[in-house]
Parts: C-alpha cells; sequence; structure tokens
C-alpha cells in the first residue's frame, strides 16, 4: 500500500534509532533530562527565541499556548479554517476556557482589515482581544505558506493593540524550505511558535513550543495541567534533535514529489487541483465535480493500493513524504486516472 494519508507515518531513520539506544534518561519532569533540556535549546536556536518546551504533540502545544498567552475568557483572533479550529476538538474553549473569533482568509491568511476591524480592547461588554494566531504552512489551504510580508503585517497590527501573536507552525520546516528561508525567519513575526520534530522531519514523537524565558516558564506550568510532563523523555528527544540537524534540507524533495503529483492529477483533469498551488507537501484534490464523495474516491483508490484521507466530504488530502518514491507519485496518479 502506498500510504499517501499522511506524513506522521513517517519512521525513524538509523541515525535517530542509534541516537535513541545511547540517549540520557533523566525525569524530564522533575530535574530536567539533559537531551531533551539539548533538543529544546535547539529549537530556540533555530526559531532565534529564547527558550522551548518539548511536549507530546502539536496539539498539545497550541493549547499549552493558548493558556500561556490568554486570560481564561479572553477572545482569540484566528483564521477561519485553522487547526486550532477544525482539528482540535474545541480545546480553544472546552480546555482553555476562551472564545474564538474566525476571521476569514484567502489560503490561510486572515484578511488584515477584517482583522483590524475585529481587534477590540478589554471593555465593559466584553473580555478584550488576547491573542492572535496565525498557522503555516497551513493544512485546510493545502499546505500554503504564509507570506513573510503578511506575518509582519498581522504581528505589527496585533502588538499595535498590545496582544500578543502564537503562530502554529507544526510544520514550520516545510514553511521555511518553501520560502527559502531560515525558520527564524519566520518566527520573528511571532511571540511563540510550536513545530513537530515528527511528521515530514521523522522523529517519531514531539513538539516543541518556543518563546521568551518568562513565557516559556509559564507554559511548562500548563504543560503539567495538561499532562504533558514526559519522565523518561531522552530516547524520544534525541531522535527529535538528528530531525532538526539533518531532516530540514531533504524536505524539498517531498514538496517535488507533491508538485509531481499536483502536475500529474492536473493533466488527467484541471478541476482537480491547480500544481500551482502547491507549495509544499500537501496536495489537496477537489473530487466534487465526479459526482462521488471523497469517502467512495478513498475506498475507490484503496482498491488500487493507494491510501488516500478525505480532507472533507469533497475533497480528498494527498500527503507525501520520505517514504514516498516519484515511482509511488506515479502510480497514485495512475490510480487516479483508472477511477476518474
Amino acid at each position: 500500500m502506498i500510504d499517501l494519508r499522511t506524513d506522521t507515518i513517517t519512521r525513524p531513520t538509523e541515525a535517530m534509532l542509534s541516537a535513541m539506544a545511547e540517549a540520557t534518561q533523566g525525569d524530564d519532569s522533575r530535574d530536567g533530562d539533559e537531551t531533551v533540556m539539548q533538543l529544546e535549546a535547539l529549537a530556540a536556536q533555530r526559531t532565534g527565541k529564547e527558550a522551548g518546551a518539548y511536549m507530546p504533540s502539536g496539539t498539545m502545544t497550541n493549547l499549552v499556548a493558548l493558556l500561556a498567552h490568554a486570560r481564561h475568557g479572553g477572545e482569540v483572533l484566528i483564521e477561519q479554517s485553522a487547526h486550532i479550529l477544525v482539528s482540535e476538538i474545541g480545546g480553544i474553549a472546552g480546555l482553555a476556557g476562551m472564545f474564538h473569533r474566525a476571521v476569514p482568509g484567502k489560503r490561510g491568511a486572515m484578511d488584515v482589515d477584517a482583522l483590524r476591524e475585529k481587534i477590540r480592547p478589554l471593555g465593559r461588554n466584553n473580555l478584550g482581544i488576547t491573542l492572535v494566531c496565525m498557522e503555516t504552512s497551513h493544512n485546510q489551504a493545502g499546505g500554503a505558506v504564509l507570506p513573510l510580508a503578511h506575518m509582519h503585517a498581522v504581528h505589527a497590527l496585533a502588538h499595535e493593540n498590545g496582544v500578543p501573536v502564537h503562530t502554529d507552525g507544526a510544520r514550520l520546516f516545510n514553511a521555511a524550505v518553501a520560502l527559502g528561508v531560515d525558520a527564524s525567519q519566520i518566527a520573528q513575526y511571532t511571540d511563540s511558535v510550536g513545530f513537530c520534530v515528527s511528521k515530514g522531519l521523522s522523529a517519531p514523537v514531539g513538539s516543541v513550543l518556543c518563546g521568551t524565558k518568562a513565557f516559556i516558564e509559564r507554559a511548562r506550568t500548563f504543560r503539567r495541567m495538561v499532562g504533558g510532563n514526559m519522565r523518561q523523555a531522552g530516547s524520544l528527544a534525541a531522535a527529535g534533535i538528528v530531525a532538526l540537524n539533518s531532516m530540514v534540507n531533504r524536505l524539498q524533495e517531498d514538496h517535488a514529489a507533491a508538485k509531481r503529483l499536483a502536475t500529474g492529477l492536473e493533466k488527467i483533469d484541471a478541476r482537480f487541483c491547480r500544481a500551482a498551488d502547491v507549495e509544499t507537501n500537501l496536495v489537496r484534490v477537489d473530487v466534487s465535480f465526479t459526482g462521488r464523495s471523497a469517502e467512495q474516491w478513498s475506498q475507490a483508490l484503496a482498491r488500487h493500493n493507494i491510501a488516500v484521507s478525505p480532507a472533507d466530504t469533497r475533497s480528498l488530502r494527498f500527503v507525501t513524504h520520505r517514504h514516498i518514491s516519484p515511482a509511488d507519485v506515479d502510480a497514485a496518479v495512475a490510480a487516479v486516472a483508472k477511477t476518474a
């Protein structure tokens, strides 16, 4: 089976397995672990921040960031299709106790004029805007990358109003590779950022939240609250260190594979997707015009040994990663042609 459902299925490299076997085994939740601290310091350095905190998942880094930045009951301004809203099961309200106000956007980028209209201070009849959130690369927008000028504008507007900014950067390094910049050049336009060392970077587990030392110290308290403190986490962190040191540049191979896939699908029928829209390793494919649902397409492609997930009822999400070869991409294109 050629598995194009997600890049979270990537397996650790031999170098990661070797590092994991030799890692320290301190108690990260009590006295700290040397390897975990090395990963956190490396993550902070790569994002241009003062400190980092290692956690089990990207969803947790987003939740902890919400808790650490904002006051209970405050309002969060966030792009209407952000992962925090559509895929994190209401943690923003159910666990962080915050309201969100969705801001319309295009390809994951909030309309800055709409954002300006929605920012308001604490008042007698409202709790004020507590946080602004961005996402890059953007999952629901098919892996689209926020332009740096857009991030700069959002960050400046938020700070003019005394509001901090958090960025969900689960695939931050995919965005950096697509833009041809260091991750720190993206992260300069946000007060905190979380990114996964799993997904395309191939470490088995984990995400790191980065920000100022004071913010990360506060975040550690909330990490404990939501069950994110880990004990002997050195082995997991060791794989993350290898991921950051050796797996970032090769993400361009995944991007090339996604572009190859999109180009092939566009040649079958231009209504499936636009290859020009593919910036990273995600390809969102519209099947609404075929008269079959995304779930029906997923089942049909599985019969051709292609695993792909419905993104919604009308579209599929293909995700390339280091276990997907050019031949696998061509096989997927051929399967779609047979199914169309």
